[in-house]
């Protein structure tokens, strides 16, 4: 491996590293704000649901598939499922959805 991969990979830790480190050296034992915990709390979720959204539309060639997949699973969510049963009512919709497209 040239050197080039090594700085390129030390680099890379290192931009990973500091973002992580800073909050956790500077924040040490002090209670944050509830607004702002709230907002972090809040964060994962947002963050999922950007990187899904997209991928809903572009699942296959038919765009219908991706809207009642995720209707199916938006429908099971809202009614209180776990997510195990969230996904496979998702794909047992999907299934059914197939057979008829």
């Amino acid at each position: 491996m040239s050197s080039w991969y090594w700085w390129m990979i030390l680099g890379m830790a290192m931009v990973t590293y500091i973002p992580r480190a800073i909050p956790l050296t500077f924040l040490e034992g002090r209670e944050l704000p509830e607004a702002v915990q709230s907002v972090l709390r809040n964060i994962p979720y947002a963050v999922l649901g950007a990187l899904i959204f997209p991928a809903v539309f572009f699942i296959q060639e038919n765009i219908w598939f991706g809207v009642v997949g995720a209707a199916a699973a938006f429908v099971i969510a809202i009614a209180g499922a776990n997510v195990m049963i969230v996904v496979l009512g998702s794909i047992a919709v999907l299934a059914i959805f197939s057979g008829f497209f």
